[in-house]
């Protein structure tokens, strides 16, 4: 069953560290099967506090999801992430079809 990761960004504190995110974050894409749904598009926030930026991954399933991100390269990237940025970031099971 599919498994979703949602970043939720709610404001940027430092532009530098998120430069060093992005590249270290696409590079521990690595083998790791994601698909990207959403990725900072156009976001409307509906209800609740408001976003900076909002990006959907894929994954075919949550231990699939955990195997990368608990891995080295992106626990890596995520030290640049968390002095970049404020997040929220959850994983969340699909429906079955």
């Amino acid at each position: 069953m599919s498994a979703y990761v949602v970043f939720i960004r709610d404001n940027t504190l430092n532009q530098d560290e998120m430069a060093i995110y992005a590249e270290k974050a696409g590079q521990a894409r690595g083998d790791h099967q994601i698909t990207p749904l959403a990725f900072y598009g156009e976001l409307e926030t509906l209800e609740g506090q408001e976003a900076e930026g909002v990006v959907i991954l894929e994954f075919a399933t949550r231990e699939a999801a955990h195997a990368w991100y608990d891995s080295p390269e992106y626990q890596a990237a995520k030290a640049h992430r968390l002095k970049g940025a404020n997040y929220r970031v959850v994983l969340v099971q699909g429906v079955d079809k």
